[in-house]
C-alpha cells in the first residue's frame, strides 16, 4: 500500500501556525516545543549571598564545599595538618522547587594556621538553605575541617557533609605518613612537602583544602586552609 503525504492545509486545526518550528498537538493546535535544558551556572565565593530562583528554572543541582582547617605550628617537632572541608551534592527537582523562591547561601571561610606551638583554626561551614518557600528540602551542608594540633599532635578531622544526595567528607590532616599533611577534598587532593625551606608550609589548595602543619620547629607556624565554595547549576 502506497503512502500519500497529507498536505497541512487539509488538517483541521483550531489555532496556531504550521511551520518548521511548530508541531500539531492532539487538540488540533499548532504549538512550539517547550524549551528545556541547562540555563546557567552560578558560583558563590562571598561569605553570604542569596540565590533567587529565576523565571523558567524548574530544577537545580547544588554543590556545597566546606572550608579547610589551618595547620598547627611547630615547637620540638612538626605541626599537624588541617582537615579538608566536607562536600555535598543535591538535585532539587521541580517538585522540590515548586514552592521555593529563594535560598540563603553561606560560604565557609578558611581556617587560619596556628602560630609557633599553637593549633590551627577550624574552617567554616558552607550551606545552601531554603529561605522563602516550602519545598521538600531544608539545607545542604558541608562542614569545615578542624585545625591541626601543634608540635606532633593529631591532624585535624575532615568536615562532615549532610543534606545532599551524595556526601564526601573531607580528608583528615596529618595522614598517611607525614604529620604535616593538609587534608584533601572533592576538589583537591591532600598535600605535603618533603623538601625545601621548612617555613612557611603550603596553604590549602583547590576549594576547602586543609593547610599544612609547620615543617619546622620552634618559631614556625602552620599554613592556612582554603575557603569553601557553593555552585548552583540551573535547568529549565
Amino acid at each position: 500500500m502506497a503512502l500519500t503525504k497529507v498536505d497541512k492545509s487539509l488538517l483541521e486545526t483550531t489555532s496556531g501556525v504550521a511551520s518548521a518550528s511548530t508541531f500539531l498537538r492532539g487538540d488540533g493546535t499548532w504549538d512550539a516545543p517547550a524549551s528545556s535544558g541547562f540555563v546557567e551556572m552560578k558560583v558563590y565565593t562571598a561569605a553570604s549571598s542569596v540565590w533567587t530562583k529565576p523565571a523558567g528554572v524548574t530544577k537545580i543541582v547544588v554543590e556545597v564545599q566546606g572550608a579547610g582547617g589551618g595547620g598547627g605550628g611547630g615547637n620540638v617537632s612538626k605541626g599537624a595538618g588541617g582537615g579538608g572541608g566536607g562536600y555535598s551534592r543535591k538535585f532539587l527537582s521541580a517538585t522540590d522547587l515548586a514552592n521555593t523562591t529563594s535560598a540563603d547561601v553561606a560560604v565557609g571561610g578558611y581556617g587560619a594556621g596556628g602560630g609557633s606551638n599553637a593549633a590551627g583554626s577550624a574552617g567554616g561551614a558552607s550551606t545552601f538553605t531554603e529561605k522563602v518557600g516550602s519545598g521538600g528540602w531544608t539545607e545542604v551542608k558541608g562542614l569545615g575541617g578542624s585545625g591541626g594540633a601543634p608540635t606532633g599532635g593529631n591532624g585535624g578531622a575532615g568536615g562532615v557533609a549532610s543534606g545532599g544526595d551524595m556526601h564526601i567528607d573531607g580528608g583528615s590532616g596529618g595522614v598517611p605518613n607525614e604529620n604535616n599533611v593538609g587534608g584533601g577534598t572533592f576538589f583537591t587532593p591532600q598535600h605535603y612537602s618533603l623538601s625545601g625551606s621548612p617555613n612557611p608550609p603550603t596553604a590549602g589548595t583547590g576549594y576547602g583544602g586543609g593547610g599544612e602543619g609547620s615543617r619546622g620547629t620552634s618559631g614556625y607556624g602552620g599554613a592556612a586552609g582554603r575557603a569553601g565554595i557553593v555552585i548552583v547549576w540551573e535547568y529549565k
